[in-house]
């Protein structure tokens, strides 16, 4: 008897200890659950209501700082902008303006230049950082990058500065020329010779402001507003005539092949811009006697076919060096030969320009004293390719039905519209290699 009762007090102690603990365990856990985590510190008590959201959706980068220089709140761009490394602002000019901030309330900023992150080239990022109080506790900062924007103004600053100098010199030219007219008034022959220089100055200033203006239009409007399917025979041809009487003068050779039935998409008159400059070039640069050839091709692309248009000279090459900057508005391999050719520096700037706003590129080949080939990829025009494509396959179609009689044949031909090929298909010209 007094062993059971023994053994049931046991029973009871231990089932009493078991509840104490089950009960000291569940209030342990919710105490635990009930304290902050170090990420419900740094958004949701210490961020004012509304912060998180209105970062989110900012432009610039943000980075919010607590009273201990910790980051309480860093957008993704400040990562990739590398503010922010280890939980700590890594930039320490931004680290100082914002503990000034603190200590005063004053709003600042300041513009710097930082490295860029993963590359050894020496490249630095344009940042404009402006600090202010969030709160009592808090400070703000927000860095925008003033790369692209700085590159930008520096392109225009450099635009700006070369057609000074361009519009200058034949200004200038013409200025003297027309003192030395009158001081040779009575000199007939001093006259002619000055008139027919300053009718050379006045055809290159007015090309001059021509391609400005071609340059301007090429840049500012949308191709494919006025795109139409455009022949690449009709702008080979166009490209010719307009290089005819100098390409005679030099007894240079013009060959072309391969451009029947093939159509790009875009805007005729900026197409025949492009080529005719490349063509053009081509020309001047070439020595007397050469051959300057056009060649073009379909191309196979992802995406739909592209129409390749070559352009190969056997003139004076481009140096690597030059190779990199040919297609910079004002640049000239040879400025001596430029100046006697009349030539501006701006129309490989057009025919980069050209070839971008239609979807294409425009790559050049080129050894020095064996010649270069310039080279312009545009989208095929689809829908004429797909209606020939159907064209073709009715005719097949045709063909191949049976019993046709002559009057049939006759009555057929009569319907369809005329086609001819009055021109000589030449065999593509040879391409450097």
């Amino acid at each position: 008897m007094n062993v059971n009762a023994a053994i049931a007090a046991l029973a009871a102690l231990a089932g009493l200890c078991t509840g104490v603990i089950a009960m000291l365990a569940f209030r342990w856990s919710e105490r635990e659950q009930a304290k902050p985590t170090r990420s419900s510190l740094h958004t949701d008590a210490v961020l004012p209501p509304g912060v998180d959201t209105v970062l989110s959706v900012l432009r610039s980068s943000a980075v919010v700082l607590d009273e201990a220089d910790a980051v309480v709140k860093a957008s993704s761009a400040a990562y990739a902008l590398g503010l922010v490394r280890g939980g700590k602002l890594a930039v320490e000019p931004m680290m100082q303006m914002a503990r000034d901030t603190r200590r005063d309330g004053e709003i600042r900023q300041i513009e710097l230049d930082l490295p860029r992150r993963g590359t050894g080239r020496g490249e630095a990022l344009a940042v404009s950082a402006r600090v202010a109080p969030l709160g009592s506790r808090l400070v703000l900062l927000l860095v925008e990058d003033l790369t692209e924007a700085r590159r930008i103004e520096a392109v225009r600053r450099d635009f700006v500065a070369n057609v000074s100098h361009e519009l200058k010199t034949p200004v200038g030219a013409l200025s003297l020329l027309s003192e030395a007219v009158m001081d040779a008034s009575d000199d007939p022959e001093a006259v002619t010779r000055f008139a027919g220089r300053m009718q050379i100055e006045a055809t290159r200033l007015t090309s001059l402001v021509q391609e400005l203006i071609d340059l301007s239009r090429v840049q500012n409007d949308d191709p494919l507003e006025d795109a139409e399917p455009v022949r690449v025979d009709e702008l080979v041809a166009e490209a010719i005539d307009r290089c005819r009487h100098q390409a005679g003068t030099k007894q240079i050779t013009m060959a072309t092949g391969g451009t029947a039935d093939l159509h790009v998409w875009g805007n005729r008159g900026q197409l025949a811009a492009a080529l005719g400059n490349l063509v053009e070039n081509a020309v001047n640069y070439s020595p007397a006697r050469t051959r300057v050839g056009i060649a073009a091709r379909r191309l196979p692309a992802t995406g739909g076919d592209l129409i390749e248009i070559a352009v190969t000279d056997q003139g004076i090459g481009i140096s690597e060096k030059d190779r990199e900057r040919i297609f910079e508005r004002f640049y000239r391999v040879d400025p001596a030969r430029s100046r006697q050719t009349g030539g501006t520096g701006l129309g490989l700037a057009i025919v980069k320009h050209v070839a971008a706003s239609h979807g294409g590129e425009v790559t050049v080949w080129s050894a020095e004293g064996q010649g270069s080939t310039f080279t312009l990829r545009l989208p095929e025009a689809g829908s004429v390719r797909d209606r020939d494509r159907d064209r073709a396959r009715d005719r097949d179609r045709s063909s191949r039905e049976p019993y046709e009689t002559n009057a049939d044949l006759d009555g057929e031909d009569q319907d369809r519209p005329y086609e001819t090929n009055s021109c000589e298909h030449l065999s593509a010209p040879e391409v450097l290699p």
